[in-house]
């Protein structure tokens, strides 16, 4: 919007930040505590937790990161109804 000739900024809502109201809580501690469980145990997952504290990542961080890699390899699996290959993981660009 232009006042004077100057462009001015709209007023807009807050939008809402990771989860809203309406979340599964359940679904939520089943993937927290998958990602737990994940660093516990030797596998791609638990290199991908350790390849991201030893890049400077706080710990609580990076299993929320872990937790979300998690449910968005969940939710792809399930769509496209293929088998779980960990050589597809990736790690994110910075």
């Amino acid at each position: 919007m232009l006042v004077d000739g100057r462009p001015i900024r709209r007023r807009r809502a807050p939008i809402t930040r990771g989860l809203n109201r309406n979340h599964n809580a359940t679904l939520k501690e089943v993937f927290k505590g998958a990602a737990t469980a994940a660093t516990a145990r030797p596998g791609p997952l638990q290199d991908l937790y350790s390849a991201m504290i030893e890049g400077g990542m706080r710990a609580e961080l990076a299993r929320l990161t872990l937790a979300r890699k998690i449910a968005a390899l969940t939710l792809r699996l399930w769509k496209t109804g293929e088998r779980y290959d960990p050589t597809k993981l990736t790690v994110q660009a910075r």
